[in-house]
């Protein structure tokens, strides 16, 4: 499918949620590419850890968790040895909120720069707002996803279930914890895609597809949009429904 540029140009970002082992990071490189957009996944910790004067490795363990595992270390350390603790340096200390906040204005701040695929990090929430981004989820049956980690990674079962297990408990509580969202709500997304049936490279058609008619759509006033337009009334009542209690 050949896209219409200057459809697509309209748009700003592409944001793209994915269940692990779903093909999701494999899909939004694949799309970046074809759209010439920026690809933005790791880059967003070692960005928040120079803007926070951490350590890489401190904004890697607030990445998509419920709590950087390195501050909770620290912090129960101090709690219970506050005397040995006098030396520690106060990145060491890198809160939760400090790093929320850090990574929502990279998100915002790669939006404003334009045409670019940002993976995760919560960017289907912090950019809900926007009208010329759109917002895709990514999914497959559980023992795809065992069998995409097992080819990718060159892992045994076992540890690709494992894998896939902490992985989804981790972003999933992360963005109910710091954003009060559930990740499988729909309602966060335009495109949630299944690779259980559709190739990558299907799913990146699909992505692009939908990229344009959402930026084709951006010159029409919300309250005109949606399923109710162009169609008509039922020619009779639907008999699918018990009756009202009165």
């Amino acid at each position: 499918m050949n896209e219409d540029i200057n459809a697509v140009n309209r748009m700003r970002a592409i944001t793209i949620s994915r269940e692990y082992g779903s093909g999701g990071g494999e899909i939004a490189s694949r799309l970046a590419t074809r759209l010439g957009w920026e690809l933005i996944d790791h880059a967003i910790v070692e960005r928040a850890a120079r803007e926070l004067g951490t350590s890489q490795q401190e904004a890697e363990a607030h990445d998509e968790y419920t709590e950087g595992r390195v501050s909770r270390v620290l912090n129960s350390m101090l709690y219970l040895y506050p005397a040995s603790m006098v030396s520690t340096p106060p990145e060491a200390f890198l809160s939760d909120e400090d790093y929320r906040s850090a990574v929502n204005r990279i998100v915002r701040a790669a939006a404003t720069r334009r045409h670019v695929v940002i993976v995760g990090r919560a960017s289907q929430v912090i950019l809900a707002e926007l009208r010329d981004v759109l917002h895709v989820r990514i999914i497959a049956p559980f023992e795809k996803r065992v069998a995409y980690v097992m080819q990718r990674e060159g892992v045994d079962h076992h540890t690709a279930e494992s894998r896939i297990h902490l992985k989804d408990h981790d972003r999933a509580r992360h963005l109910q914890m710091e954003y009060h969202q559930k990740l499988e709500d729909a309602h966060l997304y335009d495109l949630v895609l299944n690779t259980s049936l559709l190739d990558l490279e299907s799913a990146v058609e699909v992505i692009c597809f939908t990229l344009q008619q959402k930026a084709k759509e951006l010159a029409t006033k919300t309250v005109e949009l949606g399923p109710a337009v162009g169609v008509s009334q039922y020619p009779g009542q639907p008999q699918d429904f018990r009756p009202l209690a009165r």
